[in-house]
């Protein structure tokens, strides 16, 4: 299974989670774990997908996130699991 992190942070607004869900189900994205919260009108959310049966490339899919996220006005960051393990080893 090929997994990846996808981060959105940013003002909090109405849909920022349905538009990204939305997105991820209309391209066979499966979300396999979802953390969201809210902190003084700051909205962050954490998945982890499996990316196994997109319907897009992972480059196209991370271009097309971060264009979601100047569209909806938060920052969308997408990467694969074995690279955000990496970065965040101790």
């Amino acid at each position: 299974m090929s997994k990846a992190i996808i981060t959105v942070v940013g003002k909090d607004a109405v849909g920022i989670i349905a538009r990204v869900c939305t997105y991820l189900a209309e391209r066979s994205v499966n979300i396999l774990d979802i953390s969201q919260t809210i902190v003084q009108g700051y909205f962050n959310m954490m998945m982890i997908v499996d990316v196994d049966a997109a319907e897009k490339t992972f480059e196209e899919m991370v271009g097309d996130l971060e264009a979601l996220g100047v569209e909806i006005g938060v920052r969308i960051h997408c990467q694969r699991e074995e690279i955000f393990t990496a970065m965040h080893r101790i």
